[in-house]
């Protein structure tokens, strides 16, 4: 097995509820480590460009604002295969699916403010994790 990086960002309804020490202990009790962290408030252009592959369905506007009502908190995660290993983490985009142990099932309050995002592929975690750290912003 590799070791991989992957991206993950703690969303606006996690922050707002103090969660993010909570969401990083379930990350780290599943093996990822976190090797670079930021706490961000994303402009509403950083917001457009992240989630441009949405920008033609109904939700873009929404999940734009959403994104921007609040801090973030901006990761790269690393471990053996990281990005599959967080999306299991992460657990189901609905939290209602979400298995138990999992930080949707744990946080999220609605399939909208589903508490983080992860990346989706190891290319979109390079694109994502460029998007806002150097390579000088990650120390394993």
């Amino acid at each position: 097995m590799a070791v991989q990086r992957t991206f993950s960002i703690i969303k606006p309804d996690a922050t707002e509820r103090n969660l993010t020490g909570a969401v990083n202990a379930v990350i780290e009790q599943a093996g990822l480590r976190i090797v670079g962290q930021r706490r961000i408030q994303m402009t509403e252009g950083q917001a457009q460009r992240f989630y441009a592959v949405h920008s033609e369905r109904p939700f873009f506007g929404e999940l734009v604002e959403f994104m921007t009502s609040g801090p973030v908190v901006v990761q790269v995660l690393e471990g053996e295969n990281a990005v599959a290993k967080y999306r299991e983490v992460m657990g189901a985009t609905n939290p209602a699916d979400a298995a138990d142990g999992t930080i949707r099932k744990l946080y999220a309050k609605s399939i909208g403010e589903n508490s983080v995002h992860g990346s989706d592929s190891d290319e979109n975690a390079a694109l994502e994790i460029a998007q806002f750290f150097s390579e000088a912003d990650i120390v394993g």
